[in-house]
């Protein structure tokens, strides 16, 4: 039988180990996202993975807000974060500081995610878009790549909290993986 770990038995960083800890080279750029409760989700993505920084973009809501903090459950305090307006400006300011920048989306020429491969790439930030609307289509033309996540049913798209943990996972997997094999 199988015994469920107490909390205590986590090993889980305090705030000040976190913020100190070596971060996976990922930064999550929100673009235009309107439900708090996907903010704070992505938030705790963010906290799991180790991510550099996430961006709020447009009009994504900034902590401290009660249904972000609801679901960060203190993510928005070991987590960078910093507001900007305009997604296309930031996205042109990572590109000039070497950053691969990618829209989480389906579009045209998308690379599946299975299939895209992220070892020659320093830092990639990830742009995910507005719960209708995603990624709008002027940062969709500013990014190096586009990823999608492949989907089978009959609705061909995923909450952004959603979306945002599988893609995280997988990239992180990915990276973890190559660590290992390096000599």
């Amino acid at each position: 039988m199988k015994r469920k770990l107490e909390n205590s038995e986590l090993k889980r960083l305090d705030v000040e180990e976190f913020k100190s800890a070596e971060k996976t080279p990922l930064i999550l750029i929100l673009d235009n996202i309107r439900s708090l409760n996907n903010i704070g989700s992505v938030f705790r993505t963010a906290d799991a993975f180790l991510i550099q920084k996430v961006y709020l973009c447009g009009i994504t809501a900034t902590p401290p807000h009660k249904d972000i903090r609801k679901t960060a459950l203190g993510a928005t305090d070991s987590v960078a974060w910093e507001y900007r307006k305009d997604t296309l400006e930031l996205v042109g300011e990572l590109k000039e500081k070497g950053v691969y920048t990618m829209a989480v989306e389906q579009a045209e020429g998308a690379v599946m995610l299975h299939d895209f491969d992220p070892s020659d790439q320093q830092t990639l930030a990830l742009i995910f878009g507005h719960e209708v609307k995603g990624v709008s289509q002027e940062v969709v033309s500013a990014c190096n790549t586009v990823v999608e996540i492949p989907q089978f049913g009959t609705k061909h798209s995923l909450n952004i909290s959603v979306s945002a943990g599988v893609v995280v996972w997988d990239i992180w997997n990915k990276l973890n993986a190559q660590k290992t094999k390096k000599p």
